[in-house]
């Protein structure tokens, strides 16, 4: 692992019992990232977005029915340890995903990848999508375009970035003034679009970043579990299939357990079993 006391580590916090279900985060995503979309998007297999947003239940019938949303970008793993080892990192023949040491961000070059299709076998968040055709955009829709993020082509691999090209811009100006970026310089489209406030984004190794102060993440990994690094001391966060040592960026709050529990995808049982064993806050921080 390359050391750097001046790395960031981007990563942001989304709060399940703020988010609505709306989507907004994911129309902002695909509209400043240029995602392409079809003509017919009811076959969801060869839908494109980056930012998808899952519908959770507790199971119980009404009136104790409860419903909670769970917005899903790319996880930008750390891996196990959080050496910078993700799990698509690792397998790709062509570099074409690679870890960045100094903002803990996962990036795609889409002018590597020559559509193998590993890194999406390898991801266990489901969060990459292959592009089977060109992009075609609707007469005019062209002129909406952002600048700043290429469009894709077929026969490639692509995925949530954390708005890459919003922090560039923001260390550029951030060089020319002889200084750091402030944390409101670099902010995803997701988080600046998010009606109900639910997604906070930041520098996990900033203690003046809301995400640092709201994760609290533990520097120390558990003895009992050496591929586990970062885990949240707010018995309030958790983050997705954390038993896996994939170590997200990605952390999810909320105040109901049943949440907590299908956030690990507990199978009928064991939450107890891990209770019982390990203490009822040992999974989630």
């Amino acid at each position: 692992m390359i050391e750097n006391k001046k790395a960031h580590k981007f990563g942001m916090v989304i709060d399940l019992d703020k988010c609505t279900g709306c989507g907004a985060c994911m129309v902002s995503c695909m509209s400043e990232n240029n995602v392409p979309f079809k003509e017919d998007e009811s076959d969801k297999k060869l839908s494109i977005t980056w930012m998808r947003v899952y519908k959770l239940t507790n199971g119980k019938s009404f009136p104790e029915t409860e419903i909670a949303y769970l917005p899903r970008p790319c996880q930008h793993c750390g891996g196990i340890g959080d050496h910078g080892h993700s799990p698509c990192v690792s397998v790709c023949p062509a570099t074409a995903t690679d870890y960045g040491y100094d903002t803990g961000i996962v990036s795609q070059i889409y002018t590597r990848c020559f559509g193998c299709r590993y890194c999406m076998g390898a991801c266990p968040y489901h969060a990459r999508h292959f592009n089977w055709w060109d992009p075609k955009w609707p007469e005019g829709m062209e002129n909406y375009l952002s600048p700043n993020v290429s469009p894709r082509m077929r026969g490639v691999v692509e995925k949530c970035s954390f708005c890459y090209h919003r922090y560039q811009l923001a260390r550029e100006q951030a060089i020319v003034e002889d200084r750091e970026i402030e944390e409101m310089e670099y902010q995803t489209a997701c988080t600046t679009a998010c009606p109900a406030g639910a997604i906070v984004f930041g520098d996990l190794n900033n203690p003046a970043h809301k995400v640092h102060q709201i994760v609290k993440p533990d520097p120390h990994p558990d003895p009992m579990n050496h591929k586990v690094v970062g885990k949240s001391r707010n018995p309030k966060v958790f983050r997705l299939l954390e038993r896996l040592g994939t170590n997200p960026k990605v952390y999810y709050m909320s105040d109901r357990e049943w949440v907590r529990k299908a956030g690990d995808n507990y199978l009928k049982g064991e939450w107890e079993n891990v209770k019982t064993h390990h203490g009822a806050s040992s999974s989630h921080g």
